[in-house]
């Protein structure tokens, strides 16, 4: 928009350079989203945004309100307070984003894009599907998902950059796994043997420093007599194109059996069979 407007091909048409800015990148981060519940909200809660002239959404679910988190971050990578204040509510925030009636054209277009693109069936996390906006197959950004599970607040963004997640309240264990590692990206000691064995089974190592004494590594051990869960989110290349890659949501996982320390070699028994077309991306050949 903001070439064809320096081109001279939008008369009288200004951009603003830090709105362009803002939405030529989550432009480019949500034309990798296939989520259909959350292309739906955002359908549904973008005119609203606009009509209201970002004010405040009072209607909203729990779990609404941390979809409208997600776009937030989406927009802005930031939360309120990391951006000083500058908007009231991130209603108001994500209206300051869409407040141009060509940029909002081009984002509602491409969310019916990515919508009509959605080539498989996704499934809700079973027993969190009211919790986390989340589901089965679908891909999702590392600050999205975080958004998701808590981590990012609408006011603050957690430093957290790593590839376990622990949240104790929930007993819940976050694997981030990354297939297709390159050296100038990982550390030989991050180098982790990651796959899928077969439709159920997928193999995955624990960090370096983690061994089976410890009480992470008893955690994972003992996760199915424990009660705890577990939930994998996968992807093949650490960035496509421009852009980090996204995470696949492979959904829930049990403990079957390990060997080795610091890292600890687990097969992991996934809840829901892996789909081809995430088998194609995960399998080791």
């Amino acid at each position: 928009m903001g070439l064809a407007a320096q081109a001279g091909l939008l008369k009288g048409y200004q951009v603003d350079a830090e709105r362009e800015r803002l939405l030529a990148s989550a432009l480019g981060r949500l034309s990798l989203l296939n989520s259909r519940r959350w292309i739906n909200f955002m359908q549904k809660i973008l005119p609203q945004i606009l009509l209201g002239k970002g004010s405040s959404l009072n209607s909203l679910t729990a779990v609404e309100r941390t979809m409208l988190t997600m776009l937030h971050y989406t927009l802005w990578g930031k939360g309120g307070s990391d951006l000083g204040n500058r908007f009231a509510s991130i209603e108001e925030a994500i209206y300051w984003v869409i407040n141009d009636p060509r940029l909002y054209k081009e984002l509602m277009d491409l969310l019916d894009l990515q919508f009509c693109n959605i080539n498989f069936v996704d499934k809700p996390l079973v027993g969190f599907e009211d919790e986390f906006p989340l589901d089965l197959y679908c891909a999702y950004t590392f600050d999205q998902i975080l958004v998701a599970l808590g981590k990012h607040t609408e006011q603050k963004r957690s430093s957290f950059r790593e590839g376990v997640l622990y949240l104790a309240e929930k007993k819940l264990d976050v694997f981030f796994v990354t297939l297709n590692k390159s050296e100038k990206d990982y550390s030989p000691s991050t180098m982790y043997q990651d796959y899928s064995i077969n439709e159920e089974l997928f193999h995955w190592q624990s960090q370096s420093r983690t061994t089976e004494e410890s009480l992470t590594g008893q955690r994972y051990i003992n996760q199915v007599t424990n009660g705890g869960n577990v939930l994998f989110f996968v992807r093949e290349y650490k960035k496509e194109g421009a852009f980090a890659s996204p995470f696949t949501c492979l959904g829930f996982a049990d403990f079957q059996s390990h060997y080795g320390s610091a890292p600890i070699s687990i097969v992991w028994k996934m809840k829901e069979p892996l789909p081809g077309f995430v088998m194609k991306k995960t399998v080791k050949v």
